[in-house]
């Protein structure tokens, strides 16, 4: 969101800062069988950590799991998480 804009809007949306960040990465994992297959987002997780990526947010749905990681650690983290899932290259 634009600064200005947040100017104009943070009394109606109570806001009393504004984060930013720059040099982000965004990694989803995303299937219709997540429902039906408990302990996907721990072994997306537990990828991510053992790879030493720090997990700066997390969003989730029913068919999607989404991180927000340092953009550095991008390449790193998603081959850490095709390898938990057995995706090839």
């Amino acid at each position: 969101m634009q600064l200005p804009l947040w100017r104009r809007a943070r009394s109606a949306l109570a806001s009393r800062e504004l984060h930013s960040e720059r040099n982000i990465a965004k990694l989803s994992i995303v299937g219709s069988g997540m429902l039906s297959n408990p302990g996907v987002a721990a072994k997306m997780f537990e990828s991510l950590y053992n790879e030493g990526v720090n997990i700066n947010m997390i969003s989730t749905s029913e068919i999607r799991i989404t991180v927000l990681i340092n953009e550095k650690d991008g390449i790193r983290a998603m081959n850490a998480v095709h390898d938990a899932f057995g995706l090839a290259d």
